[in-house]
């Protein structure tokens, strides 16, 4: 499942984000992809940072290449106990 970001502010990206982790993790998927592009780097930094304390993520890395590289984060997601 995927969710972009493009032409958002980060403060409505988080948002969006947030919603998108909960029903990802609410329907038993582990995986979800989060399109941010690759910009200024603004969007993406703020989307990691987000990342990285969020409660459902047990971890994240760049797209490969075919997905859309770094412009591109994958999650994975913590299975529901």
């Amino acid at each position: 499942m995927k969710v972009d970001l493009h032409g958002l502010r980060p403060s409505d990206a988080l948002l969006r984000v947030d919603r998108h982790l909960q029903r990802c993790h609410a329907a038993g998927v582990l995986v979800a992809h989060i399109i941010h592009g690759r910009g200024t780097g603004t969007l993406k930094a703020a989307v990691r940072e987000h990342l990285a304390r969020h409660p459902l993520v047990a971890r994240f890395r760049d797209g490969t290449y075919g997905m859309g590289g770094d412009g591109v984060t994958v999650v994975e997601l913590k299975r529901q106990t």
